[in-house]
């Protein structure tokens, strides 16, 4: 039986998770697979970028090699995560930057091992993908009795965002969370959102059955398949533009994306921030022109091998990061997808002409940025 509160009693009642751009931060390895402090801070900071870039920092998740790194290491990356936001949003005196955990790992015990670290470094949120966990059978029942176990022993909640991604569901598990089942698990206290990568059909099960929920505190849902931010919010402009309009809204049931999770911001989180604005603006203008570039850097990351297309995007953020001179390591996982040496020539290459035509298109104030001196002061005051 449940040892929460009745939502009347609700603890978190004055929490309002933060809209806008979510990024799922990389994690950092050298090439044993050990991970670099300096260097995960570096990312964090450049995610941030002074306040104009992520509005939340999502640590071990997809991007972060949560499937690849060991549980000790989830854990030390998630706390160097919480703790930079922090000292990032007090220093520069911007809006803070939530912190989210990834919880998930292979198995249940570990995942509530996690869970009870996030709440000790007191940590914004936790996010679980509960198909991702291989001895997970009953969903809903380990979001319910065990997760409420773990707050109870803690004495203390943080809020929980789902995670829905196929992509990492476990070996015989469905492929998606049934609305059903998220409908049940969003009458919790502390559940108050998810994050779904999949299709425009998908996601809009999702938000079709929220505008149903009813509950004491909000659910909101964030875009994981980024890109289609553009399609969901672009306003009617013609005769096919407005039934495409109208086929958006019927698929959301008229509820749009509270937020986007956009791995590519690693690369680019002013740019992506700015993209969003504009979405929420819906600007006939300015939206074609940043979909654009964000497109253009998806396909900088497209390579061929043995004539297949394949997109290694963990490798190419990375990649990214040290050509900005953010990171000197681009190592990734064992079993996370790598570039070859020529890809990786091919991929600078590639990434160097984008940023030099970015400059002429997009807006100056919006091109991400890396103060490499900076970064170096910070660690001398950290050391210091």
């Amino acid at each position: 039986m449940s040892t929460m509160q009745p939502l009347t009693n609700d603890p978190l009642s004055s929490y309002v998770p933060h809209s806008g751009l979510s990024i799922p931060i990389v994690t950092i390895l050298d090439r044993e697979g050990r991970i670099l402090e300096d260097q995960q801070r570096a990312v964090v900071r450049f995610c941030i970028q002074d306040g104009r870039g992520a509005d939340i920092l999502f640590a071990v998740g997809t991007n972060g090699e949560w499937d690849r790194i060991d549980n000790a290491k989830r854990q030390q990356a998630a706390r160097i995560i919480v703790e930079e936001c922090r000292r990032v949003s007090e220093r520069e005196k911007i809006r803070p930057v939530e912190a989210w955990i990834g919880v998930t790992a292979h198995t249940r015990a570990e995942t509530l091992e996690n869970l009870e670290y996030s709440i000790a470094l007191n940590a914004d949120a936790a996010v679980i993908a509960p198909l991702s966990i291989t001895d997970v059978d009953d969903v809903v029942e380990l979001v319910t009795r065990d997760l409420d176990a773990v707050f109870a022993r803690a004495g203390k909640m943080i809020p929980v965002f789902l995670y829905d991604n196929a992509d990492i569901a476990a070996p015989g598990k469905p492929q998606h969370l049934h609305t059903r089942d998220v409908k049940q698990m969003s009458q919790l206290p502390y559940v108050r959102g998810i994050k779904v990568t999949a299709s425009k059909t998908e996601l809009g099960n999702y938000t079709r059955a929220a505008s149903h929920f009813k509950l004491a505190h909000e659910f909101v849902i964030y875009a994981g398949n980024a890109h289609l931010i553009f399609d969901l919010f672009s306003p009617p402009d013609g005769v096919a533009a407005t039934a495409k309009h109208y086929w958006n809204r019927y698929l959301t049931g008229h509820s749009l994306p509270y937020g986007v999770v956009a791995g590519p911001a690693n690369a680019m989180p002013r740019e992506w921030q700015r993209a969003w604005q504009w979405c929420r603006k819906q600007d006939i203008e300015q939206m074609p022109r940043y979909a654009k570039a964000l497109e253009e850097f998806r396909d900088a990351c497209s390579f061929t091998r043995s004539g297949v297309a394949y997109v290694a995007m963990i490798a190419c953020l990375k990649a990214a990061l040290a050509e900005f001179g953010v990171i000197s390591s681009d190592a990734v996982a064992n079993g996370t997808p790598e570039l070859s040496g020529d890809e990786r020539r091919i991929f600078a290459d590639r990434f160097q002409r984008l940023r030099d035509k970015w400059a002429r298109v997009l807006e100056p104030e919006w091109l991400s940025q890396y103060d490499g001196a900076a970064g170096e002061r910070v660690r001398a005051n950290q050391h210091g």
